[in-house]
């Protein structure tokens, strides 16, 4: 059995520039690089870390729907947070967003590309086309 490979662009820059994809399908696995707070239709971010949650998974929903896969089909999940006092803040929001799935997930206290940035969060989905 071979297995496809599709590449899902947002249209950033970054990612000609860096060489990355915004997601990647793999068979029936879809990869979702690190999503930050940006709304790519505006260019802004807002200050708010569970705001930028919020945000960080319309464009996961986003990259998803393109791929044929939605939210509930995210089976692994990772947090990443410049300080990780502010996750605790965020737990509303991944719960609107990730409580019925309840993917596999693991938080990270690490520094993000941009001081503005107070979360990313990557997905991995499986799903059956």
């Amino acid at each position: 059995m071979t297995s496809s490979r599709k590449l899902i662009s947002s249209g950033s820059a970054f990612e000609a520039q860096i060489g990355y994809s915004r997601a990647v399908i793999s068979g029936k696995f879809v990869f979702v690089s690190g999503c930050t707070g940006y709304d790519y239709k505006t260019g802004e971010i807002s200050e708010d870390v569970a705001e930028q949650a919020e945000q960080c998974f319309v464009n996961i929903s986003a990259a998803l729907a393109e791929a044929g896969a939605e939210v509930k089909d995210v089976v692994r999940v990772r947090y990443i947070l410049p300080d990780r006092k502010d996750f605790s803040k965020t737990w509303p929001v991944l719960q609107k967003w990730l409580g019925d799935a309840r993917p596999a997930a693991t938080m990270i206290q690490a520094g993000l590309m941009e001081e503005v940035m107070k979360i990313e969060v990557e997905v991995t989905a499986k799903f059956e086309k």
